[in-house]
């Protein structure tokens, strides 16, 4: 086996209280492409700076190989004094490195390099960082949140990218595709220390839970073993003071065992607080145009969102996704066309800006400053309950936001949101920041949200998971002509109607490398689409069953209620309404049923 390029050992950090690293190790070698992934707040991007020499272990080993080149990506990356984002990015070369490999970098990712740096969006300022570290091509690439403000075009690119590298790869990330497609190992960080499996991440949510099982295992025969030994000192017969003195202090050290044992972190609890039933004409748009500066952002674009579809929209950044959602709220009025908005909405939204005050405290900003309580769906909590629910500890009520983690800052957003009650959830990128984990629950609130859902992602599975329309834009990039359409499905499905695995690459950007003469060599070959059910498919195929029995369930109370022979004289009206509910609840569960019936003999023809 060769030498690790970089070697960490049982490295020890702790910011006061319980320890953030607490024996946590990683060791990458040339060829390795390895997935850090853990909880928010778990220490990752810690590790990550540990390994880059940015942060400072209190006890432990870190070993670099003294002729290995390593280059870290933060997330927040520093650009002061540099005049422009050329400038920046060259920064990052060494002495022989090939100053043309900039400007193929920049070219792809959509930067002329002429751009300031103080002008840039996110995920513009994100992209430039991508440049300047992997422009060196070093030994060693640590990737701290590379596909955040990404659009998919990018991502895909970077994916790309990052396959035909000969850097070792250490990268955290939240978009689960991202991480299948280029992961061939996965560190587990949890609880201050490491835990590594020699897979790729499509297989590390199966090992996690397994290991988790075998530790609760163990966690109750050590507590069963502390009653027997309790017993036998307290009942036993009495041997030697010396044996009895050893099996007191085995005792003694078994409860210190299981005393300290730290558990895994709980769930957030993801609920929207519930608004009244919206109609069921929720937004009406025909043919809306919006132009900026002689731009087409949308042209003629019309849509009718009834109550309970979910619709995402994607796009290359800067083609007008947040226009377009504005629009459709009436947050912002269109040049031409109308949107018409439907009756008793309550709107929630989370808005990609996420602006706060970061020296205000979680409490003041859960509650808009007004005491320690706050209402949710019609009942007063206490803030820290309320914090509770989304895996805040109490002491953290007072904490300013500054002092979170990006993760955690994503959190407190969502509990924010969540409070409002709602009829209509409007989220702009929804799952940036969050960890797995947390994105698991976002994805079962929307997908089984009763109300109507819009939202913007960049990331293709949380979309192949939740949504039942999508709207792409159809021009190349981001200076297409305004035209937008509507796909059935989520992107997967997008993807097959399209007859493109890749979405919106753009053309005149896939030049040759400069200074290099040669071609950007093709990832693969196309996707085949046909071949296997859809994210969507598999997991309504996976659903469907529970929800035809909860249907039946509710048509049996239906029924039973119904057969009492006095309700109709009793209370007429309340006849009616269950007679209406009853016909509702048979009419869905004959399109489940028929649903259910279509997915499994396209998957039996599939198969066969």
């Amino acid at each position: 086996m060769a030498p690790p390029l970089l070697r960490l050992d049982t490295i020890r950090l702790t910011f006061g209280g319980t320890p953030l690293l607490d024996g946590a190790a990683l060791s990458v070698s040339s060829g390795d492409r390895i997935a850090l992934v853990g909880r928010n707040g778990s220490g990752k991007s810690t590790l990550l700076k540990v390994a880059a020499g940015l942060t400072e272990q209190q006890d432990g080993e870190v070993f670099r190989q003294p002729t290995a080149t390593l280059r870290y990506l933060p997330q927040e990356p520093d650009m002061e004094g540099f005049p422009t984002v050329k400038a920046y990015a060259e920064a990052g070369l060494g002495p022989g490195d090939d100053p043309h490999r900039v400007t193929y970098l920049l070219d792809h990712l959509g930067l002329t390099g002429d751009e300031s740096p103080a002008a840039l969006s996110g995920g513009e300022a994100r992209r430039a960082a991508l440049a300047r570290t992997l422009g060196p091509q070093p030994d060693v690439l640590l990737l701290d949140e590379p596909t955040n403000h990404l659009d998919l075009a990018a991502i895909e690119w970077l994916e790309d990218e990052l396959l035909r590298s000969s850097s070792a790869i250490v990268l955290i990330s939240h978009d689960r595709r991202f991480l299948e497609r280029v992961s061939k190992a996965t560190v587990w960080l949890d609880r201050g220390l490491t835990r590594r499996l020699d897979r790729g991440f499509a297989h590390f949510e199966e090992w996690r839970d397994q290991v988790l099982e075998e530790e609760e295992r163990d966690q109750h025969k050590l507590g069963r073993q502390i009653v027997r030994e309790e017993h036998w000192l307290r009942y036993g017969v009495t041997a030697r003071r010396k044996r009895n003195m050893r099996r007191l202090g085995e005792l003694q050290a078994m409860r210190h065992e299981l005393r300290s044992h730290r558990r895994a972190e709980g769930t957030v609890n993801l609920a929207a607080a519930d608004a009244a039933e919206s109609g069921k004409l929720v937004i009406e748009a025909k043919a809306i145009s919006k132009q900026f500066d002689g731009n087409a952002v949308v042209r003629d674009f019309s849509i009718r969102v009834n109550r309970g579809n979910r619709i995402g929209l994607v796009g290359p950044n800067g083609a007008g996704k947040t226009t377009l959602l504005k629009m459709l709220t009436g947050a912002l009025q269109p040049d031409s066309g109308t949107v018409r908005l439907g009756v008793n909405l309550e709107i929630a939204a989370l808005d990609q800006k996420r602006a706060f005050d970061a020296s205000e405290t979680l409490a003041h900003y859960l509650t808009d400053g007004r005491g320690d309580t706050l209402l949710v769906n019609g009942e007063e909590r206490h803030v820290v309950s309320w914090m509770k629910e989304f895996l805040f500890k109490p002491e953290q009520a007072r904490t300013p936001i500054s002092e979170l983690s990006g993760g955690e800052r994503a959190r407190l957003i969502l509990a924010r949101v969540l409070s409002r009650p709602a009829n209509l959830l409007v989220l702009d990128e929804p799952t940036n920041d969050l960890d797995m984990e947390t994105l698991d629950l976002l994805q079962e609130m929307v997908a089984g949200f009763a109300g109507t859902v819009i939202l913007v992602s960049h990331d293709r599975d949380f979309l192949d998971r939740t949504v039942t329309s999508l709207i792409v834009p159809e021009g190349e990039g981001s200076g297409g002509d305004g035209r937008w359409i509507e796909y059935a499905g989520g992107y997967t499905d997008m993807l097959a109607q399209r007859g493109s695995r890749k979405f919106m690459e753009r053309a005149a950007s896939k030049k040759t490398e400069s200074g290099e003469g040669k071609p950007v060599a093709p990832a693969g070959p196309p996707r085949q689409a046909a071949r296997k059910l859809s994210y969507k498919q598999k997991f309504a195929l996976e659903t469907l069953p529970g929800r035809i029995e909860g249907a039946s369930a509710s048509i049996a109370i239906l029924e039973a209620k119904l057969a009492d022979p006095g309700l109709y004289r009793r209370d007429a009206k309340a006849f009616g309404e269950l007679s209406a509910a009853l016909d509702k609840e048979r009419v869905l569960l004959v399109a489940m049923e028929e649903e259910w019936l279509e997915l499994e003999m396209l998957r039996e023809e599939l198969e066969g």
